[in-house]
């Protein structure tokens, strides 16, 4: 798609590799489409003078708009190195300029010292406006060479994100859908596989075609795209207002990174590993006989053919499955079962956490770097990966203490702040239930006042077991959940549990009404919408496979909640973040987990930090119902809960 001139390297040398109305007859692109960018006239330039970096910098500097995208040593945003910078301002024609590359007999590059000091003050400069397809990774690589890439306006993935979130967003598949135009693969140019090379290694006039297309597509799907954002008041307030924003935050968090006390983890590593040694011995007694504890085909022999178990499902290979889900529906009723589930939590507490956080401490930070995605869940949640920060489990004494080993420095203390029960106050602010509208007003314990509305009984009278009851009953029907998962939650029948459904309904009929309106409104339009606008698509919402139309159905109830809690978080960490910045405060933020920041903070300023943290959070939206932040503050993430 798209390649320059055959003697790539006579052009690359030149300084000059063209496309003009290149071969059309090739035939269809992959996916059976016609491949629009033969078509396309194309004047790729690869910079190798100083006089050619000067023409461009003049170029972008009168720009309203310049795609910038980077080339790298590797996909580790704290650890990946500028390989070369591609630029483009103008539809078809985009600038390549390699600073390092390193294979035999190339042409002479500029220094990477002197392009980046050239083009410093236009990268740092806020007024340049800039654009790029995943810019939170170009800024990691500019601030690794000490340049803080400022001017941010536009982001290519982040306008897919908020057009339409259930939907691929990678460059390729946008240039595809979009552009009906088939780009270059990073694969196309350095293989796959064992014999994948690197970016470096990529011979000059090669990585100009790929890497000049980058900017010169990404600023074609800008134009595609952002009229569509744009012309919807709602779209272009969570894309300008939270989105593009968040980005940047975004990248600063990672930055900060978190600092890990390894021995901790080392003591805790060797503590697990000697309760799976101790669960592995009751396991064999409960069995009979030793047997691989990890091995689905062993425990299936044990379980169903010498102790006789019933078989809850079949995997699709016909044998009787050994999943989460049915040993959990067997450990109801005997005891092997759950002793395995023990056993697998901790194994997987060992080799997520205790083992594994201490190789991701980065040489050069000392901390832990987490990766935010920001284009990945549907309702707008963020996504923590390598390491998941997000996921490390709070139900067990074992996953909490995981968090001791996320520590402050020393002169530093972590503080933690929680959005309190945000799902239930937005429901209350959707639904404009009355009953439940007065309970948050009140600053009553929302599961007490539901106990008393269901239970008939006054607020002092509700019992312990009562308000455990209301408070399932609350998230799980804001989670779609029907009276045979009540059920099963609270270990009651299921008549009872519809009782209980039934009596709720009539409390808090607007509840009801909300949730009976929020399905046949997600069945009419596709999509249902946060308290922001966000639009939070539902492919199945009129699927012919019932379970699969359900799933949806119980999506589309509870997304609004969940999507407009990940806006309000959002916007709290843009507040937060941009406050620590106009009072040239050092605190930092370190994390975001869930409905929770956490932040490092140096005891100077920790007095106004827990006076003005929740303050900030509790004001970034004006709901029907008060926001409630509460902070915790200890030596580590687990002492600030």
């Amino acid at each position: 798609a798209g390649a320059a001139t055959s003697d790539t390297s006579s052009a690359a040398s030149a300084g000059t590799a063209t496309t003009a109305g290149a071969d059309v007859s090739s035939g269809p692109a992959q996916g059976g489409l016609f491949d629009a960018s033969a078509a396309i006239a194309k004047e790729y330039e690869t910079v190798l003078t100083e006089a050619q970096l000067d023409a461009w910098i003049e170029k972008i500097n009168a720009a309203t708009l310049t795609a910038v995208d980077t080339e790298t040593t590797s996909l580790i945003p704290m650890q990946a190195q500028l390989v070369g910078i591609s630029l483009c301002c103008e539809a078809g024609r985009a600038a390549y300029i390699p600073v390092a590359h390193n294979y035999q007999d190339m042409p002479e590059q500029l220094p990477r010292e002197l392009v980046l000091a050239r083009l410093k003050p236009w990268l740092e400069d806020e007024s340049k406006p800039k654009l790029g397809q995943n810019l939170k990774y170009d800024s990691h690589i500019f601030a690794n060479q000490g340049v803080q890439l400022r001017g941010i306006v536009h982001d290519t993935l982040l306008e897919s994100y908020v057009f339409e979130s259930h939907r691929t967003h990678d460059m390729d598949s946008l240039a595809l859908r979009h552009l009906n135009r088939t780009t270059i693969s990073y694969t196309d140019v350095c293989g796959k596989g064992a014999s994948q090379i690197g970016f470096e290694q990529v011979e000059i006039g090669r990585a100009t075609e790929y890497a000049a297309e980058d900017a010169d597509v990404t600023l074609a799907l800008h134009q595609a795209m952002w009229p569509q954002v744009e012309n919807d008041a709602k779209l272009r307030y969570i894309y300008e207002k939270i989105e593009v924003p968040t980005s940047v935050v975004l990248q600063k968090i990672e930055r900060n990174g978190v600092l890990i006390d390894a021995d901790i983890l080392a003591t805790q590593s060797n503590e697990l590993g000697k309760r799976m040694l101790e669960i592995e011995q009751q396991a064999y007694e409960l069995a009979g006989q030793p047997f691989n504890l990890n091995s689905p085909k062993q425990l299936g022999e044990i379980l169903f053919e010498k102790l006789q178990l019933p078989v809850v499902k079949k995997t699709p290979s016909g044998t009787p499955s050994t999943d989460e889900e049915v040993l959990q529906k067997l450990a109801e009723d005997y005891p092997l079962p759950k002793i395995l589930l023990d056993y697998r939590g901790l194994s997987k507490l060992k080799s997520t956490y205790t083992d594994k956080l201490p190789k991701m401490v980065d040489p050069t930070t000392g901390r832990v770097h987490t990766n935010y995605a920001q284009a990945v869940a549907v309702t707008g949640r963020l996504a923590s990966n390598d390491p998941n920060l997000q996921n490390i489990p709070i139900r067990t004494a074992e996953g909490r203490r995981i968090r001791e080993a996320f520590i402050a420095p020393s002169g530093s203390t972590i503080v933690s702040a929680d959005y309190s029960q945000i799902e239930l106050r937005i429901m209350a602010h959707i639904s404009e239930d009355a009953n439940m509208l007065k309970a948050f007003a009140d600053g009553e314990d929302i599961h007490r006042a539901t106990a008393a509305e269901i239970f008939g009984v006054g607020l002092g009278d509700v019992t312990s077991e009562q308000r455990r009851y209301a408070k399932v009953i609350n998230f799980g029907l804001i989670y779609g959940m029907s009276a045979f998962g009540l059920a099963g939650n609270l270990g009651i029948e299921r008549a009872a549990a519809q009782m209980y459904i039934e009596k709720y309904f009539q409390r808090f009929s607007s509840v009801k009404q909300y949730m009976d309106n929020t399905r046949l409104e997600a069945k009419s339009q596709g999509y249902v919408e946060t308290v922001f606008g966000r639009r939070l698509w539902l492919p199945e919402i009129n699927s012919p496979n019932g379970p699969r139309r359900q799933g949806a159905e119980r999506a589309a109830i509870n997304a609004p909640m969940q999507g407009t809690a990940a806006d309000l978080i959002k916007l709290a960490m843009i507040a937060v973040q941009g406050w620590l910045e106009r009072d040239g405060m050092k605190s930092k933020l370190i994390m975001q987990v869930h409905d929770e920041l956490v932040m490092e903070v140096p005891d100077g300023e920790l007095a106004v930090v827990r006076e003005k943290l929740p303050e900030l959070m509790k004001n970034v939206a004006d709901l029907k119902v008060p926001l409630l932040a509460e902070v915790g503050v200890g030596k580590n993430w687990d002492q600030a809960h």
